[in-house]
């Protein structure tokens, strides 16, 4: 609401709230401060390289109740308006920017970084339309359409270059599996040789060790063998020694009773012999 008349000079402004007013000598006019939104259409617009396109882009814009400059600089803009001028007013002003920055760009350019036009239109209109108090809250780039089918060559273009670089993808992809397939294979049997060389280290070492075990158990079996048979050769030898022994005591003692015997029998015979037979004997002694 904008308060003018008596007493009211500058006029008042109040964006939103209450306020008392004189009749007859004070006036009350009202300028809608409603998100407006804009469907902001650039037919047949020529590009830098002379491609003309249609863009569409939506805009939200506003006048700025919180700013008192820049609500005093909408009121001297738009006071008397209605919702529907003010709004063409900020269309036309974002078309003709949206128009400015499209002949400086490529459809390339446009097309393909969206986000980038979209800042620069909003950049540019919203330095524009703060000087009539209007603030741009947001705008995106709806639409990008021609009637040369440029886009759509552009697209069949990036169509094939995207198959293009799927296929080589594709056997990019079916080289690296294979690659590593061959690497997994090749990983495979080094693991199998180095697990078989093992094998054959831990067999040989096993074989060396029971041989060595077996030289060491046959080397004390046959000294325990050498052992009993030398043990057995001394006990026989012993055994021998004792029964010459024996034969030597028996031979002795048969020798010892045979020349007992003999003593006996001289004995004998002495005594059965004449006396002269003795003194003849005795005589020749």
């Amino acid at each position: 609401m904008v308060v003018s008349g008596f007493c009211r000079s500058p006029p008042m402004m109040i964006a939103g709230g209450r306020v008392f007013v004189i009749p007859c000598v004070q006036q009350l006019q009202r300028i809608s401060l409603n998100t407006l939104t804009l469907n902001v259409k650039s037919d047949k617009v020529y590009t830098r390289h002379g491609v003309p396109i249609s863009v569409t882009g939506i805009a939200q814009v506003k006048i700025q109740g919180q700013n008192k400059q820049m609500l005093a600089a909408a009121c001297q803009m738009f006071m008397g308006k209605s919702e529907p001028e003010i709004a063409q007013i900020a269309l036309e002003t974002l078309e003709g920017h949206q128009r400015a920055i499209i002949a400086h760009l490529t459809v390339e350019e446009i097309y393909k970084d969206r986000k980038k036009f979209s800042e620069q239109v909003f950049k540019v209109a919203s330095s524009d339309l703060v000087n009539m108090g209007i603030s741009v809250v947001s705008y995106t780039l709806k639409d990008v359409h021609d009637d040369q089918d440029y886009l759509q060559s552009l697209g069949k273009a990036r169509t094939a270059q995207v198959q293009k670089d799927a296929r080589i993808g594709e056997a990019q992809n079916k080289r690296d599996a294979v690659i590593r397939e061959a690497h997994a294979m090749q990983e495979k049997v080094s693991a199998q040789y180095k697990n078989e060389i093992d094998m054959a280290k831990a067999q040989r070492d096993y074989e060396l060790k029971k041989a060595a075990y077996d030289i060491e158990v046959n080397t004390k079996k046959a000294e325990s063998e050498m052992a009993y048979q030398l043990q057995v050769a001394k006990t026989k030898q012993r055994i021998e020694e004792e029964k010459m022994q024996v034969q030597v005591v028996e031979r002795t003692q048969q020798i010892t009773l045979q020349e007992q015997e003999i003593t006996r029998r001289e004995k004998d015979s002495t005594r059965m012999e004449p006396w002269w037979t003795c003194c003849w004997r005795n005589c020749l002694w």
